[in-house]
């Protein structure tokens, strides 16, 4: 699968108060609100299922006297990963309500995503599991953000398999290479916003494999888990990924029943 490479620009999302990097044609790399917004995350209590989810959230920023455009990233859970095929089909399916939206344009989007597979309790369908999206403010003295989720692979062009940093190897060292690859994606992605860790409110990581023994000396010790670690068991959503991350910096977090 041919994926561009990353822009190293970003740009802005005028009707929905936001600005984003611009990435591949289903997910951006990363969110900001503009002077005069902010970004709120709602989780659904249980994940629904994706048109489900989708019906939802419109519904909810219809309540809220939002615009559609104003969706700046979601989360999705799926039961299990796919074949890059399987993958390329499944964003293209996805992407139609972008499209509705006019949120894609079928070569970029400004929406930003994470997309894993939890081992356990996973949805029997691909769901939406939480959304963000921006509101007016004129109180709010932080300026929040939103990464996509940014897995073990190389920006460019070619294959997942082909990109993926020291493919097949979780070893002690095979790891340590993947989650330094992630973290400075991160901080390449922080720093286009105008972010760095110390604006993080909660750092998130996406694997099933044992990477306590980095924890410390990776990203404790470089300040990028503030709020703790939030470690989620689940595989990435391409065969063959083994470690992911995001970092959120939103100023409202809620549950939705």
């Amino acid at each position: 699968m041919n994926m561009p490479a990353q822009a190293d620009a970003t740009k802005v999302n005028t009707a929905g108060g936001y600005r984003y990097i611009p990435s591949v044609f289903q997910y951006s790399s990363g969110v900001a609100a503009e002077d005069g917004f902010e970004l709120v995350r709602a989780r659904f209590h249980r994940p629904v299922p994706l048109d489900q989810g989708f019906a939802a959230i419109e519904a909810h920023l219809r309540t809220l006297g939002r615009p559609l455009q104003a969706f700046a990233q979601c989360e999705l859970r799926s039961p299990r990963p796919y074949t890059e095929e399987g993958f390329l089909a499944f964003n293209r399916r996805y992407v139609k309500t972008l499209e509705a939206w006019d949120l894609c344009d079928g070569t970029v989007t400004p929406v930003a995503r994470t997309h894993v597979c939890p081992v356990y309790e996973a949805p029997q369908q691909p769901s939406m599991h939480a959304f963000t999206y921006t509101v007016p403010t004129n109180t709010s003295a932080r300026r929040s953000f939103m990464l996509a989720g940014g897995g073990d692979v190389r920006r460019g062009s070619g294959s997942f398999m082909e990109r993926c940093v020291r493919r097949g190897d979780t070893s002690a060292e095979g790891l340590r290479e993947k989650v330094e690859h992630v973290i400075a994606e991160m901080e390449r992605r922080m720093s286009l916003l105008g972010f760095g860790w110390a604006d993080a409110i909660s750092t998130q990581c996406y694997t099933v494999q044992n990477i306590g023994h980095l924890v410390g000396e990776l990203l404790a010790a470089r300040g990028a888990i503030p709020g703790g670690l939030v470690w989620s068991y689940a595989q990435l959503p391409v065969e063959g990924l083994a470690f992911e991350m995001d970092v959120r910096g939103t100023v409202l977090e809620r549950v939705l029943q």
